[in-house]
């Protein structure tokens, strides 16, 4: 499976002069496929339990459905989600045992008082509809003014992971004064209401296409998350479950800047990352091994 994905790429690679022209560095983002037309703005991915099915899922504004893609880009289904609404769906992961999970929790202005998260019983791409059979609603611990004031716009959140019963949230710093600081959130991956729990304050390196997070994804073993920008991946690791302040961050520069939204794991060392359709770029789906 892993030569159907690293094939097509090398020889779609000219279409990324950028990375093409770095051969010097040590990483390599590689053109998968251009994504159909229909999906202009692709908030999230995540893959089937058999890895044979991307999920991709648009955010508001879009249909609420959840669209599965072959490795090659075809669209295999849409599948209308037929009991929720998008309100602005920001992120798409699945644990380990296949679930789909649906992040409701864009909250641009920080006013948002209906965040969620949505569990699916989307199994294949053979359904027609999937249902939520269970919605995890949270706020946040700390945020006492809906929106806080422009200095402190720390609630929007386009990034989440599942690990051992918690969802992770890392958040979209919107704040004017942007210094790459996001908060992490831990909320019980159960049905229910809850405060999502402050586990860490972390800082990335560098301005808003550097270090504004729009998707997260977390390897087989628990122990590495990588979250996406527009221009960058960062590895985390050296987290535990109940606080993340002493996590460490490695930067890597993926020498490629564009509206880039969606990640996930293919394997424990290649990547998966998509971006919008843009005027002149974009609408695409990458490689990126992390040798």
């Amino acid at each position: 499976m892993l030569r159907l994905l690293i094939l097509p790429a090398l020889l779609l690679l000219s279409c990324n002069p950028k990375a093409q022209n770095s051969p010097t560095n040590e990483y390599e983002l590689k053109v998968q496929f251009t994504l159909p037309k229909k999906l202009k703005e692709v908030s999230g991915i995540t893959l089937s339990k058999d890895k044979k099915t991307i999920w991709a899922i648009e955010d508001r504004g879009n249909e609420n459905a959840i669209y599965g893609l072959s490795d090659k880009g075809d669209m295999l289904a849409k599948i209308s989600v037929e009991n929720a609404e998008n309100t602005d769906w920001e992120d798409v992961i699945s644990d380990s045992q296949g679930n789909i999970y649906i992040g409701d929790f864009g909250n641009n202005d920080n006013n948002r008082k209906d965040l969620a998260i949505l569990k699916t019983d989307l199994k294949d791409s053979k359904q027609i509809v999937t249902k939520v059979v269970q919605t995890t609603k949270f706020h946040y611990q700390g945020q006492t003014e809906f929106p806080p004031k422009k200095s402190n716009l720390l609630y929007d959140c386009e990034a989440f992971v599942e690990m051992d019963g918690n969802f992770y949230l890392f958040t979209k710093n919107r704040s004017k004064g942007f210094d790459g600081t996001f908060l992490v959130f831990q909320v019980p991956n159960k049905e229910g209401d809850f405060e999502a729990k402050l586990i860490g304050t972390l800082k990335l390196q560098g301005g808003y296409n550097d270090a504004a997070i729009t998707s997260a994804t977390i390897n087989s073993t628990k122990d590495k998350i990588v979250l996406l920008t527009h221009k960058n991946i960062h590895v985390l690791t050296g987290f535990t479950a109940n606080d993340f302040n002493s996590a460490k961050i490695q930067k890597i520069p993926l020498n490629h800047n564009s509206q880039k939204e969606a990640l996930v794991f293919f394997d424990d060392k290649t990547l998966m990352i998509a971006d919008e359709k843009g005027k002149n770029e974009g609408g695409m789906v990458y490689t990126f091994s992390l040798n």
